[in-house]
């Protein structure tokens, strides 16, 4: 169907910009995120992991050879030195640790699309207001970002959340709803709306300005404990494993030493980071 077509008859999607897998600091593998994704009925994901793009890759990969409804966005989330920003439709991973308008430019030098994370809080993850205005009016539009993630459902994104949709408005820039989920039960909690239903007509929605968040809900102010709680016991049982000798670092070159396992097919043969 036609994008023309699709906005005439209404025909909007759903997607979750936003997961964390067992790769970085969610507590769920590859297949039990793209089985509640499919369970939800969500029409694109994007699994962002910080600053590695090795699940993503196979959670994509595991969509199209299962033949699942759910489309699959290659993410990451970045760490520059100015706070988080998502990178989608990536080719490559992104390096960490760089300034936000080298790493736009280095988002969108793939064809990929970057948009700020939970922007405004007072934390170093979170990009403030004077760094988003400096690459949002850059004289180089590759160092522009493409949008904002104006409803975050996290501590992050309450508190500063009629701030943040205030400044994307300023910017011009459309605002983007995800769940920023490290635990199943949070995929899709928050989403985007978009016209059509693919992963393709996201991307043009997202540079068309015709994206919106989605109806959704935070979460419960005694929930993000308990979240944390269950991140802290996923990684005392990655730790556990890294000690028992499982875990391979890059630099070797054969032995039997492998990583954990991410939750996609092979997943325990890949190194552990920097992937």
């Amino acid at each position: 169907m036609s994008p023309t077509k699709q906005r005439a008859t209404g025909l909007q999607g759903r997607a979750d910009l936003h997961i964390h897998t067992m790769a970085s600091d969610g507590t769920a593998g590859v297949a039990q995120v793209l089985a509640r994704a499919e369970e939800l009925r969500l029409d694109v994901i994007a699994i962002t992991d910080h600053d590695r793009i090795d699940a993503a890759k196979a959670a994509q990969a595991m969509a199209i050879k299962n033949k699942l409804r759910v489309q699959v966005i290659v993410g990451e989330e970045i760490s520059t030195l100015q706070g988080h920003v998502l990178g989608l439709f990536l080719k490559e991973r992104v390096r960490p640790l760089r300034s936000l308008r080298r790493t736009i430019a280095e988002i969108h030098e793939q064809g990929g699309i970057a948009i700020p994370a939970h922007p405004l809080f007072p934390h170093p993850l979170c990009a403030q207001a004077g760094a988003l205005r400096a690459v949002a009016n850059d004289r180089d539009p590759a160092c522009r970002p493409d949008a904002l993630e104006t409803f975050n459902p996290t501590i992050f994104g309450t508190f500063p959340r009629a701030r943040v949709q205030r400044l994307a408005k300023e910017l011009g820039l459309p605002g983007v709803g995800s769940s920023d989920a490290h635990v199943l039960e949070a995929i899709g909690r928050v989403y985007t709306t978009f016209p059509g239903r693919s992963a393709a007509a996201l991307r043009r929605a997202i540079l068309a300005g015709t994206v919106k968040p989605g109806a959704g809900e935070d979460h419960a102010l005694l929930e993000s404990p308990a979240i944390f709680a269950r991140q802290m016991l996923r990684n005392l049982i990655g730790l556990g494993q890294d000690l028992r000798g499982v875990t391979r670092p890059i630099w070797t070159f054969g032995g039997e030493r492998h990583g954990r396992d991410l939750g996609y097919p092979h997943s325990h043969k890949r190194p552990v980071k920097h992937k």
